[in-house]
């Protein structure tokens, strides 16, 4: 309701209000905001942006957990490399590959060359590019899967029999796995020094040698069960039978590779040195049943 100028009421001046838009926009307020107190002040100055419009504390931890990253990576990859040149160097990884490439019909057919070797007649080794084929597509190539479970199988059939005669101890079956590990590594050592004096050029590796000295353990798992169910007649016989059959299986398989010019000609060993590596050859299938009845004799009674 508007008064006359002359009316007896005052018109009451416009107040400013202190939250309106024009005091919003001021740019120098006249009192300092202080209800955050020094922890709203801390707060700010931790967050202060550094150039760029980046976080200061991101700043200097990005980098930092970059280059740790990195140089650990650095250092695993260069850590690998060295482990997988050295380990190479002593023990052939990749070359360990190809003696367990075996399937199951590989298996039965060489568990049954051990055991019955006479009828077979091709004994060469086939190969592929001047590369030998994988075991299971050979039953002549040498694998290290029969030799390595012969072993942990000797063991366990060893630890049945003294577990039969009450002699059963963990000392006497570790004295056991480790008097067959050591009598392994002396044969592979003798034939390997008797192949560097002889001077014999073959193509035999020491993983080899490892092969066929391991094939042995076939047999003497043989003769060792026979004892258990027949007795000491059992494991005689039996055990006569797998040494005269590794010792045939032994004979033609290294006689191709000692002797491998003469054999592969057909002709009779003559000479000195042709004599010599007849003798190694012979020596060292001779060597298979002296270990076998070594490593069993005792664990039939």
């Amino acid at each position: 309701m508007a008064y006359p100028a002359h009316s007896g009421f005052r018109q009451q001046p416009k107040m400013r209000m202190r939250n309106t838009s024009a005091d919003s926009t001021d740019p120098s307020p006249l009192f300092e905001d202080t209800s955050g107190g020094q922890g709203a002040t801390s707060y700010n100055r931790g967050h202060e942006k550094g150039p760029g419009g980046y976080p200061a504390q991101t700043l200097l931890s990005d980098p930092m957990s970059n280059l740790a990253m990195a140089y650990g990576s650095s250092l695993a990859s260069q850590g690998k490399e060295m482990v997988d040149k050295n380990l190479d160097r002593f023990i052939p990884i990749s070359r360990l590959k190809y003696y367990f490439a075996v399937d199951t019909i590989y298996v039965g057919k060489k568990l049954g060359l051990l055991v019955f070797p006479y009828m077979h007649e091709n004994w060469e080794v086939s190969y592929q590019q001047d590369t030998p084929v994988a075991p299971r597509f050979d039953i002549n190539a040498p694998d290290l899967y029969i030799p390595v479970m012969g072993f942990i199988t000797y063991i366990l059939v060893a630890g049945l029999a003294l577990g039969t005669q009450n002699r059963f101890t963990p000392e006497s079956l570790g004295m056991q796995a480790s008097s067959a590990l050591v009598w392994l590594i002396i044969e592979v050592l003798a034939t390997l020094l008797s192949l560097y004096l002889v001077t014999v050029n073959t193509d035999l590796t020491t993983i080899d040698l490892v092969a066929f000295s391991g094939y042995k353990y076939v047999g003497m798992i043989v003769g060792v069960v026979a004892g258990l169910l027949f007795g000491r007649m059992g494991y005689y016989l039996t055990l006569l039978w797998c040494c005269v059959s590794i010792f045939v299986f032994m004979i033609r398989t290294l006689r191709l590779k000692i002797l491998s010019e003469a054999a592969a000609e057909g002709v009779l060993v003559r000479g000195a040195k042709n004599q010599l590596r007849m003798y190694l050859t012979m020596s060292i299938a001779a060597a298979q049943p002296i270990f076998m009845y070594w490593l069993t004799f005792h664990l039939v009674r």
